[in-house]
């Protein structure tokens, strides 16, 4: 147990709940980005929808407590919740902070989760070694970080093909119609799959930062107020909107319908409400980038802008080695003191 005044604990759960909320900006694009650019809602009722419904999600786990497994994941399966210090929080949420600020600037897609699972790793590392590591966790979310985007993009085209198939009578004003409804149900679904998903990346950081403290004991589980306050930072973070990620996600990746904005939402929905349920903190940000490319393809494969889709991919590599070398350059500056 590591003893921390009360002021500097207070400090460092507001450090992460600032985080939540540059992560709920950054990835204001995740939920909203196909709705705005196929202007089928303004930007501002996009981030208010976006916002609501990411907040709903804490709705959802009341009713599902088990769907909190991703905090159990971030909290005690990437780092031994025995060896995380208050220092090594304070690393990890620095390194994540700082790529999410470069890459929202930069206005690239980059994953909040993994530059904290980089910060995380990073910390923890610098703090006790690669002894540390629960490698079962990190483990799988690394596999998640390539399957998750190619089986959004394998399930976005298989959404466009068949109800492409199941719409190939109607006329195009029925059609176009239908796409409409169906695009802001899924886009809703979404919104709420990553505020599911998301908000408990900050929810476990703040949990272990408590065990560690010894303000919290016994078995390792999330506070009800720690909960509510991650998706209310994460909701307000969202409806402060990342409007150049948008502007990639939604326009600059493929030009999208409403049938290709449905396909996408949905197929991300299911890929992240799927992570949700086996505990894997899955990125949002790259989930969706591979159901729009998928969306665009089933059209045609000229539809994509290949060199932007590349680029993205570029930062998704890049994201944890990076975030992890700042976080443990945070994490030792920590030890000057």
């Amino acid at each position: 147990m590591h003893h921390l005044a009360f002021p500097l604990l207070a400090g460092l759960v507001l450090i992460a709940l600032a985080f939540d909320f540059l992560n709920g900006l950054h990835d204001a694009a995740n939920s909203i980005a196909t709705v705005v650019s196929t202007k089928l809602l303004k930007p501002v009722t996009a981030v208010l929808f976006a916002a609501s419904f990411n907040f709903a999600a804490y709705f959802l786990t009341i009713t599902f407590p088990s769907l909190h497994k991703v905090a159990e994941t971030i909290g005690k399966g990437l780092i031994d919740k025995d060896l995380v210090t208050p220092a090594v929080v304070f690393g990890a949420l620095a390194g994540a902070m700082f790529w999410n600020v470069v890459t929202w600037l930069k206005g690239i897609p980059s994953s909040s989760s993994h530059a904290l699972v980089g910060g995380i790793v990073g910390a923890g590392v610098a703090h006790a070694g690669f002894t540390g590591v629960q490698w079962t966790g990190l483990n799988k979310t690394l596999i998640a970080i390539v399957l998750s985007p190619v089986l959004g993009m394998v399930l976005s085209m298989l959404v466009m093909l068949l109800t492409s198939w199941l719409f190939a009578r109607a006329n195009s004003r029925t059609a176009e119609r239908s796409f409409r409804s169906l695009h802001l149900v899924s886009s809703a679904a979404y919104s709420i799959s990553h505020g599911l998903n998301d908000a408990q990346k900050t929810m476990g950081i703040i949990t272990v930062l408590l065990f560690s403290t010894g303000t919290l004991k016994g078995e390792f589980a999330v506070p009800h107020w720690v909960a509510i306050s991650c998706y209310v930072a994460m909701a307000l973070g969202t409806m402060a909107g990342g409007w150049k990620i948008i502007e990639t996600m939604g326009s600059r990746i493929t030009k999208l319908s409403h049938h290709q904005g449905f396909s996408a939402s949905l197929g991300g929905s299911i890929i992240v409400f799927s992570a949700s349920l086996l505990g894997i903190p899955v990125s949002t940000t790259h989930t969706i980038t591979g159901c729009v490319i998928g969306a665009g393809t089933a059209r045609r494969t000229s539809a994509v802008r290949w060199g932007v889709a590349g680029n993205v991919v570029a930062a998704w590599v890049i994201t944890i080695p990076a975030s992890a070398t700042v976080g443990a350059l945070f994490y030792s500056l920590t030890r000057l003191f």
